[in-house]
């Protein structure tokens, strides 16, 4: 979370979403993965309030600290929560994804592109990733109580094969106080079953520009930079491929994705 930033909340029919906003300009909502916060763009956004962008972060439901009410916690549902934010900050937005963020940011720009400017997905889940049965169940039993929290604090760091941030401890110290409220591991359990079909049956429908940022040691795909091609592919976006990053390229090589993802909004949004 920013820290110059005051949490402000958003209603919405079953619960409540948490998000900040900090800066003036074009507005860039920010939405992170199952089992993170928004606190996972505590590098990327102030590089885009220097740049001239409003930078609202946004906690996915049952997340951080927004409420864990909700019946449901998929793409779809975190997209309507995009879009409701969109609308209530006078959007357009720019809407930046990581992990299933990114899905909820394809279906949101297909489901309403009047409030999409442009797209920047990062390590990005847009489509179910071929995953064999055999490890989709040890997944899910990793993930059973009571050791599940456990394992998802000491499997995470596994997403930061390259040059993890120096703060990684302290940010999964936050994932851990989070996990703990009330309601919140079954909202992380639910979110776990999230199916990306109805991200990727949506692609071909995406107008705005789009970013593709993958890290190229990314765990949680077979060949990420196959990957990547795909989803640039089909979305006609560009793509960027970080060397050494896993799953969180803007956390682990900030001065690498900052300025490319300035550098496309500029052109994207203010066609500079």
């Amino acid at each position: 979370m920013n820290s110059a930033a005051i949490t402000e909340y958003l209603t919405r029919p079953e619960g409540r979403i948490a998000y900040d906003v900090t800066g003036e300009g074009p507005l860039v909502i920010c939405a992170h993965g199952m089992g993170d916060l928004r606190s996972v763009y505590r590098a990327m956004t102030p590089a885009l309030v220097d740049g001239g962008y409003r930078v609202a972060t946004m906690d996915l439901r049952g997340h951080g600290d927004s409420d864990a009410t909700f019946s449901a916690y998929d793409d779809v549902a975190a997209g309507t929560d995009l879009l409701a934010l969109a609308e209530h900050l006078g959007g357009p937005a720019v809407l930046v994804g990581n992990s299933m963020g990114a899905g909820a940011a394809v279906w949101a720009a297909a489901e309403t592109p009047a409030l999409v400017s442009a797209l920047v997905l990062l390590g990005p889940f847009v489509r179910n990733a071929p995953v064999g049965a055999f490890a989709k169940l040890a997944f899910r039993a990793g993930l059973l109580r009571p050791w599940g929290p456990a394992v998802w604090n000491a499997y995470y760091p596994r997403f930061y094969p390259g040059r993890p941030p120096a703060d990684l401890n302290e940010h999964r110290a936050r994932i851990r106080e989070s996990l703990r409220r009330p309601g919140h591991w079954r909202a992380f359990s639910a979110t776990s079953h999230t199916s990306h079909a109805p991200a990727e049956a949506r692609l071909g429908e995406v107008r705005a520009p789009a970013l593709v940022v993958m890290g190229e040691r990314d765990p949680d795909f077979r060949d990420p930079a196959a990957e990547a091609r795909l989803v640039a592919d089909r979305l006609g976006a560009e793509g960027i491929i970080v060397p050494g990053a896993g799953h969180y390229p803007q956390a682990e090589y900030p001065e690498i994705v900052n300025p490319a993802v300035v550098r496309f909004l500029d052109g994207a949004v203010r066609g500079a």
